[in-house]
C-alpha cells in the first residue's frame, strides 16, 4: 500500500523484490504453478492425450463406414449431408431447405 512516505516508484521496487523471493522458490517454480501441481497438469494432458485416440479411433471407423457403404453404391457426399441435416432440429433443417429454395430460384437454378 502507498503512503505518503513512499513514492509509486518504491512501492513497486518492494513488488519486485517480493516477486523474485517467490519467484525462487523451488515448490513455486517446478512443482506448482499457480497452485497447479506437476501431477495434476500431467494427469490433464494424459487424459487429453487419451481422448485424442480414442477420437482418432472413432474418425478411422466412421472413414471404414463411408468406405463400405461407397462400395456398395452409396453416393457418400450425400450421406455426409443428410448426416449433418439429421444433427439439425426440424425447424432448422425446414428454414435451411426454404433458404436454400429462394437462392436456387434467385439464381435461376430451378
Amino acid at each position: 500500500m502507498l503512503t505518503e512516505e513512499t513514492s509509486p516508484t518504491q512501492h513497486l521496487e518492494g513488488q519486485e523484490e517480493a516477486f523474485k523471493t517467490t519467484e525462487m522458490r523451488p515448490e513455486t517454480s517446478l512443482n506448482a504453478i499457480n497452485g497447479v501441481t506437476a501431477d495434476r497438469l500431467r494427469g490433464f494432458i494424459e487424459r487429453i492425450e487419451r481422448l485424442e485416440e480414442e477420437k482418432k479411433g472413432i474418425t478411422d471407423d466412421i472413414k471404414e463406414i463411408y468406405a463400405e457403404s461407397k462400395a456398395l453404391g452409396f453416393n457418400t457426399k450425400i450421406m455426409r449431408k443428410i448426416v449433418s441435416l439429421r444433427k439439425l432440429e426440424q425447424q432448422d433443417r425446414m428454414e435451411l431447405e426454404e433458404l436454400i429454395d429462394v437462392y436456387k430460384h434467385a439464381l435461376g437454378m430451378v
